[in-house]
């Protein structure tokens, strides 16, 4: 079993950044492949950012890449995602996922377990 909680979203303005954070519980943290997902409001669950379990190997959606950075400290049981150059459509309930096979990390269905989510609001 993992539990994951996530923290660090917040009200930012357009341009902004913000650092969330998703803390792990479990032994097995480090084996599994972390993956960031969003909701915006009226639409359905995103892919925005996966990590291998090494970290070595990083995945971004097309709408993120060059401004989103995905990471991970295995000691501490935590996975980060980095947010620079906030737009409003980045507004979204951001969840982390933790994947234990590696398969498809852009798939929702991949992923075993999931945080309770933590709010992203991007101001014009």
């Amino acid at each position: 079993q993992v539990q994951l909680v996530e923290s660090g979203g917040g009200l930012v303005q357009a341009g902004g950044s913000l650092r969330l954070s998703c803390a792990a519980s479990g032994r097995t943290f480090s084996t599994y492949t972390m993956g960031w997902f969003r909701q915006g409001p009226g639409k359905e669950r995103e892919f925005v950012a996966a990590i291998s379990w090494s970290g070595d190997r990083t995945y971004y959606a097309d709408s993120v890449k060059g401004r989103f950075t995905i990471s991970r400290d295995n000691a501490k049981n935590t996975v980060y995602l980095q947010m620079n150059s906030l737009k409003p459509e980045d507004t979204a309930v951001y969840y982390c996922a933790a994947d234990f096979l590696g398969t498809s990390y852009d798939r929702i269905a991949s992923y075993d377990y999931w945080g309770q989510g933590t709010q992203v609001t991007v101001s014009s």
